[in-house]
């Protein structure tokens, strides 16, 4: 192959360059193949929320009733069939014609072969629009399932990033009162501080490591939570989430969320097609009050002798108009008005309710972030440091570790309350990109 090789360089760079190439592919390539790099899987939020989107069992399974709804369109576009009927009568039993069965039956019997077929009067376009807008229906509220689930992905992804920043913070915390009860061990061998003193410092240890393995299974929780929304089988069992967990201001106004919402929201397109399909269901009502033409021909032979005979038959709508269904149908058109001017209110609910939450969560955050994650930080290294060098007592110590582990808490899950209020405002606008 080495001998090939500088021969084909002899003769063109750019056919080696291919041979070269190919000769790699295929030395690689198979162990390649055979031997997959393990490793955990880690996962964006937009990249969760396509994962939901395409495996998530249930949503697949709402997405059935949107062929379901087709095939009732190919059901209410069928046409009626014909039917087929045939009589042969005057056959003879008993007792036996002087003639014979045979001759009987030649002359005396009688024959009738005939073809009808009914004709719907106005039904099947009504049948067929009714079927229509109910697809649309379905299609809207599959809709309504997809940013159901996107929410619930959304909410899930950052209760896991919660959970992560948390141990994060658990551990450093661990880490560094270990220190001091290590300091704080030497202290007392020393005669630097009272047994009681060095022991109340050893058990507040236990807060700290018992700190870790909760946060430990919030994190593990929260991703099995999020692994049977993506579906459970989509990703890797050792799989992580990735992705920014920190504030960044959203600029967004009342009035460009309540548009979007008017022009997105599933919920909202699906009661107004209601109220279509409503008015559908009354038309084809009616129409059912109208009475079909049956139309038929025959084929008479009696006597030797063969005959014809055409004919038509309608009902005499005088008592079964379909009175029911019609005043039935038409309370539904009240009922779906109704039902559309109920999901234009919540629409605006939902907007106003998600737009004073991320102000509220931006406040909260500026709160802490104009100083007081500082002022906690720079507590407990004086605290501590005095601590270390007997120039503060060990309540004074305590005090400001219990000070910043809950500020430190409270900011991470502030930046979770944040993060969740951006998602219910993309909820709230049916979209996952606000203005």
């Amino acid at each position: 192959m080495i001998a090939l090789s500088l021969l084909v360089i002899r003769r063109s760079n750019f056919i080696a360059w291919i041979v070269l190439s190919i000769s790699i592919v295929l030395l690689v390539a198979p162990s390649a193949l055979a031997e997959p790099v393990p490793g955990a899987t880690k996962v964006t939020l937009d990249e969760a929320v396509q994962i939901a989107l395409q495996h998530n069992h249930n949503l697949r399974a709402t997405r059935t009733t949107i062929p379901q709804s087709e095939a009732d369109e190919v059901t209410a576009a069928l046409r009626p069939n014909p039917t087929l009927s045939t009589t042969w009568g005057n056959l003879p039993l008993y007792p036996k014609p002087p003639e014979g069965y045979g001759a009987n039956i030649r002359d005396s019997s009688q024959v009738d072969v005939g073809l009808s077929y009914e004709f719907e009067l106005g039904r099947r376009g009504r049948r067929m629009r009714a079927a229509k807008d109910a697809t649309a229906v379905t299609r809207s509220q599959v809709n309504q399932s997809e940013r159901d689930l996107t929410f619930q992905v959304g909410s899930q992804f950052i209760a896991v990033q919660l959970a992560e920043s948390t141990l994060e913070l658990a551990k450093a915390n661990l880490e560094s009162f270990q220190k001091a009860v290590d300091i704080s061990a030497i202290r007392f061998q020393s005669g630097g501080i009272s047994e009681n003193d060095y022991l109340k410092i050893k058990l507040e240890l236990l807060q700290f490591e018992t700190d870790v393995k909760q946060a430990e299974l919030d994190k593990a929780q929260a991703l099995v939570d999020l692994r049977q929304s993506l579906g459970y089988e989509s990703v890797a069992a050792d799989y992580d989430v990735q992705g920014d967990f920190e504030y960044k201001p959203v600029t967004v106004s009342l009035e460009a969320l309540e548009r979007q919402a008017l022009q997105n929201r599933p919920d909202l397109r699906a009661a107004a097609q209601s109220l279509t399909a409503a008015n559908s269901q009354h038309a084809l009502a009616k129409a059912n009050g109208v009475p079909n033409l049956t139309a038929s021909v025959d084929w008479l032979f009696s006597g030797g002798i063969h005959a014809a005979a055409v004919g038509l038959s309608i009902p005499l709508p005088i008592f079964d108009r379909n009175q029911g269904e019609v005043a039935k149908s038409y309370h539904a058109i009240n009922q779906a008005q109704e039902q559309q001017a109920e999901a234009l209110g919540q629409v605006m609910t939902d907007v106003k309710r998600a737009y004073d939450g991320l102000r509220a969560s931006e406040r909260i955050m500026q709160y802490f972030e104009s100083g007081y994650l500082e002022v906690s930080l720079k507590s407990r290294e004086v605290s501590q440091y005095s601590y270390e060098r007997g120039a503060a007592s060990l309540l004074d110590f305590l005090d400001s570790e219990r000070s910043y582990r809950q500020t430190q808490l409270a900011y991470r899950q502030a930046i979770a309350d944040y993060l969740n209020a951006v998602e219910q405002v993309r909820q709230a606008v049916g979209r996952r990109t606000v203005p």
